[in-house]
């Protein structure tokens, strides 16, 4: 059968077998049957239980397909029995299954994926403690290594992931009278994999997987409908890393707040400089990412020009309910001139909660920066002081020394030098502040009539007009200078992620859905997509219906093709 689409997947996931998965799949089968639809059994697993035989009723079964094996004959899917009989739908059993050798596929999973490229809808069940990405977490709770797997992207990637839930007391007495296992199995089974620690241990896992999953489709419906505000759907906590010294304070606060209820998700971020000022040593921000991870968090960097925004564009991005942020360590009259930057998280955080953390380090410590300015705090507090002192001493110092009226292009010059000084001390505004103070202070001590705002000779309009033209470029070169650094060592700050990011590749450590959605976080990007050609034409040919597959993705946009998309700031 082709219809043109590919099949929906339907998963039934369980924390451990006995729950009923098997029995609700056939459920769901019964109903769709009494809707009208064609369903069919490819594979059921009914381990001998009387309650899943009976379930099967008159629901038509594919023939199971033979295979001989070290002499002995196994049963499996027959695939091309269930493409041939084209149903509307499919029962296949147990989809982390391991195939007999000689088989198409070595996975069961893989054989759903014919069945649902050929349009054919499955259902299906899984296990939590199959999930690859938490073999080890199995292993640690019941010391057995599981050998059956499937990837996770697999079942993250279904249409629909239903949860079927037995508390493990239920579960007990399910397999105490005999619905799981046979009788001589009992015994055994109560006091080793089926123990209430373990059971609860599993049951936790399966629910905490799939909340992920379900916040995964939250995060799609408001990218999907441009929803920018903040759903309290699951507690998020976003930690301001600094690099400072109280940011071990600030984790350690941060993981106790998350522990108080299950399943929150603790988030570290570390905003990249970008201003030219020295960065946090590269050992102290893997030794903070090394303690955040210690505790059960996620450590990102993300590159902003501003601090406070971009950590609360990265809380936002990722559906937080609290940023955790320091004390300042500036003086009360440095915060009171340049602000600090976590007054203005608060202010900028709309519905997000923002806890404010003290610690020995406060008011201790190296100054912010401006989302106003590409130069330092302290350049910029010299500006401003130098743009009123500097005048003031020159034409003191003119005053002193009786300076006439025949000298007035000399005192110009000389107070126009004053005014290029605070232009390399502070920039474009203190320059033009000083330019200001510097043509009064001309036009009252030294332009005809002295004492008076007013001009007599029209040279001396001329030359006090120029003076300000001349101040006003000057201060505009060295402010150009000055964000023309910023934009390199942005470039850098970029350069060092994406390396990072390629050696997590390179190693194994994320997976392509990890790479993309990091990217997004760090760059703070609407759409991100890893994706290939699915045709055998040349990657630099363009034509009219080329086919693209997408590997991986984070975010929503237009779904242009990579040769016809065009770049776009984020919308944040």
């Amino acid at each position: 059968m082709t219809t043109g689409r590919r099949g929906r997947l339907t998963v039934y996931l369980g924390a451990a077998p006995g729950v009923g998965k098997t029995y609700a799949m056939l459920d769901e089968a019964h109903r769709r049957r009494a809707r009208g639809t064609d369903v069919v059994i490819g594979l059921v697993e009914t381990h001998g239980r009387t309650a899943t035989i009976d379930r099967i009723g008159d629901l038509e079964m594919i023939p199971r397909r033979l295979v001989e094996h070290r002499g002995t004959t196994l049963t499996e899917l027959d695939v091309a029995a269930v493409l041939e009989r084209a149903p509307e739908v499919a029962l296949v059993d147990e989809l982390a299954h391991t195939n007999a050798a000689g088989s198409q596929h070595a996975k069961r999973w893989q054989d759903v994926h014919d069945l649902l490229d050929a349009g054919i809808d499955v259902v299906t069940t899984v296990n939590v403690q199959h999930l690859a990405s938490l073999t080890d977490d199995v292993e640690a709770i019941t010391g057995v290594r599981q050998r059956e797997t499937v990837p996770d992207k697999v079942v993250r990637e279904a249409d629909q992931i239903q949860l079927v839930d037995l508390s493990p007391e239920q579960l007990r007495r399910r397999l105490a009278h005999g619905n799981v296992y046979r009788a001589e199995q009992i015994d055994a089974s109560l006091s080793s994999f089926f123990r209430v620690g373990n059971l609860t241990a599993l049951r936790e896992l399966a629910l905490l997987w799939l909340a992920d999953r379900v916040d995964d489709a939250l995060t799609r419906y408001r990218a999907d409908h441009a929803i920018g505000g903040t759903w309290p759907a699951r507690e998020r906590i976003v930690v301001a890393v600094t690099g400072g010294p109280e940011t071990e304070t600030l984790l350690r606060r941060a993981a106790r707040i998350a522990q108080r209820a299950a399943g929150t998700e603790l988030l570290a971020v570390h905003v990249l400089p970008t201003d030219g000022l020295p960065s946090t040593p590269s050992a102290t921000i893997a030794a903070h990412r090394a303690l955040a991870e210690s505790l059960g968090g996620a450590f990102h960097t993300v590159v902003g020009e501003d601090v406070p925004t971009a950590v609360v564009d990265f809380a936002h991005g990722v559906n937080a309910t609290m940023i955790v942020v320091g004390v300042s360590r500036h003086p009360v009259w440095r915060q009171a001139l340049l602000g600090s930057s976590s007054a203005e998280i608060a202010r900028l955080s709309g519905a997000i909660d923002v806890h404010l953390v003290t610690h020995e380090q406060a008011r201790i410590g190296v100054g912010t920066r401006s989302r106003y300015s590409s130069l330092s705090p302290k350049r910029r507090v010299a500006g401003w002081v130098s743009a009123l002192v500097v005048p003031a001493v020159l034409t003191s110092a003119l005053l002193l020394i009786g300076r006439n009226e025949a000298a007035f292009a000399t005192d110009a010059m000389l107070l126009l030098a004053g005014v290029v000084g605070v232009a390399l001390i502070g920039g474009l505004w203190p320059a033009v502040a000083a330019a200001v103070v510097s043509n009064l202070c001309l036009n009252w001590f030294f332009a005809a009539p002295v004492g008076r705002l007013t001009i007599a000779e029209g040279e001396n309009v001329l030359a006090l007009a120029v003076f300000i033209v001349v101040a006003v470029a000057v201060a505009s070169v060295v402010d150009l200078a000055a964000r023309r650094t910023t934009q390199a060592y942005r470039a850098r700050a970029e350069a060092s992620t994406l390396a990072a990011l390629s050696r997590s590749v390179l190693s194994g450590q994320d997976t392509a859905q990890a790479i993309v959605q990091r990217l997004a976080q760090t760059f703070a990007m609407a759409e991100v997509r890893l994706e290939e050609r699915d045709d055998d034409r040349a990657p630099w040919t363009v034509v009219a219906h080329e086919r693209w597959v997408t590997d991986a993705g984070s975010g929503t946009g237009s779904g242009a093709r990579p040769a016809r998309s065009r770049t776009a700031p984020s919308p944040r």
